[in-house]
């Protein structure tokens, strides 16, 4: 992947640990909807469910991140970011344009230990996440090794399939998405499961990065052969089936937030292969 053509983003923030006006979790780190029940079967959370990651639990303003430090930041890495980022820019406010509406920009912040933030506390451990109260992609560039060795996801575009993936939260929240599911939630709608609401959003924000993928090739021409492979085998690593079976030997389909590897997979080519937003939506009959 040729990456340096991509546009270079000036919404790439270095978290200087510590402060920060998010709103702490009470006794540290305590997660929200589905999330203990998944780090209990996981041990910890890839690409998390963003609305599992808002304070339940009453937490005080200004508490502290757990282990939150100051990031160190690779200045490669950081530039490969701002250029993912800066391509998404360019992409969704072309998208939202051609619908009549604004795009507005999100910020993404590197941190290093945990992070306060406007939806909580948050550590590394929760892996990268958006946060619709503060409109930001939250991101431990050490996720980006984890990605390699533990997943066996390694190149370019696998990276940038998880800052495209995370930004396609962010398109959720613009489009009213997040509202939509709230609505839907208090009309008993549930969140977990192989159908639940959770999973739906998971599989559109995949869509949304393939729809992303599609576009950004067009205008830049930056990919390179093996590249494609290596975001859709990203998108298989992380499916809920392959993550139970790896941790507990068995699948509990009812437990599931983001949808099996074949969903995340099919979701992701439908986004890449017809660059069309509105091919994306897993609300509308079975996913």
């Amino acid at each position: 992947m040729d990456w340096q053509k991509g546009e270079q983003s000036q919404n790439v923030e270095v978290d200087s640990g510590g402060g920060g006006g998010g709103r702490g979790f009470g006794g540290g780190g305590r997660l929200g909807i589905g999330g203990l029940i998944i780090m209990a079967l996981l041990g910890w959370i890839f690409f998390k469910n963003p609305l599992a990651l808002l304070d339940q639990s009453g937490g005080q303003p200004g508490a502290y991140a757990p282990n939150s430090q100051p990031a160190q930041v690779d200045p490669q890495q950081k530039l490969f970011v701002e250029k993912i980022l800066g391509s998404t820019e360019t992409t969704w406010n072309g998208i939202f344009s051609s619908m009549g509406r604004t795009y507005v920009d999100p910020k993404l912040d590197l941190f290093s230990g945990g992070v306060n933030t406007a939806c909580g506390a948050a550590s590394t451990a929760v892996g990268p996440f958006y946060c619709p109260g503060d409109q930001k992609v939250y991101l431990d560039l050490g996720f980006f090794q984890e990605l390699d060795t533990r997943f066996h996801s390694s190149g370019d575009f696998a990276r940038a399939y998880v800052i495209a993936h995370e930004v396609g939260h962010h398109v959720q929240k613009l489009l009213g998405v997040f509202d939509k599911v709230a609505q839907l939630q208090r009309q008993g709608a549930p969140m977990e499961g192989a159908q639940g609401l959770s999973v739906r959003q998971e599989l559109q924000a995949d869509c949304f990065a393939g729809v992303w993928a599609n576009r950004t090739q067009q205008r830049l021409q930056w990919l390179q052969p093996g590249d494609v492979e290596s975001a859709l085998n990203a998108a298989s690593q992380i499916g809920d089936d392959t993550l139970q079976r790896e941790a507990r030997g068995t699948v509990v389909p009812d437990s599931f937030t983001h949808g099996t590897s074949a969903q995340r997979v099919q979701w992701f080519k439908t986004g890449l292969q017809s660059g069309d937003i509105q091919q994306c939506n897993t609300f509308d009959g079975p996913v």
